[in-house]
C-alpha cells in the first residue's frame, strides 16, 4: 500500500455556536490542511497520483473557505464551523475528484489539528 500526502493553506475567521469560552468570539485562523491519498496500484510513470493533481483539487476546494468568515458560508449555516466540521466538508468535496482520498487533516494552530477519514 502507498500513501502520499500533500500540504495547502487558507485564512477564515469563524466562531463556535454554544461553547462557553473564549472561542464563542470571532477569531481567525491560517488552517493547514494535508490530503492523504492510498492505493496499491501505480500508474504508468510509477506514481499513484500525481502531485500537481491533487494540489490543484484541494486548492480548488479551499479556495471556497479562503479569507471567509465560516459562519456565513451556508456549508456551515446554524453549525459551528469546527475543525472536525471543516475537515469533513473538505474530505466530501474533495472526495468528489479524488478517489483515492483517504484522510483530510485539518490545523488550526501547529499544536492542534481534527482528521477525518471513512471507517473501512
Amino acid at each position: 500500500m502507498y500513501e502520499i500526502k500533500t500540504q495547502a493553506f487558507f485564512s477564515a475567521a469563524h466562531h463556535l455556536l454554544n461553547y462557553d469560552g473564549e472561542c464563542e468570539n470571532q477569531h481567525g485562523h491560517n488552517w493547514m490542511v494535508e490530503a492523504f491519498v492510498q492505493g496499491e496500484v501505480l500508474n504508468q510513470s510509477n506514481i499513484l497520483i500525481d502531485y500537481k493533481v491533487l494540489k490543484k483539487e484541494l486548492n480548488a476546494v479551499l479556495d471556497t473557505l479562503d479569507h471567509k468568515d465560516l459562519n456565513d458560508l451556508p456549508e456551515f449555516k446554524g453549525e459551528s464551523p469546527s475543525s472536525e466540521m471543516i475537515s469533513a466538508y473538505i474530505y466530501s468535496k474533495l472526495k468528489e475528484k479524488i478517489v483515492q482520498l483517504s484522510k483530510i487533516t485539518v490545523w488550526e494552530t501547529q499544536t492542534s489539528c481534527c482528521s477525518y477519514f471513512e471507517a473501512e
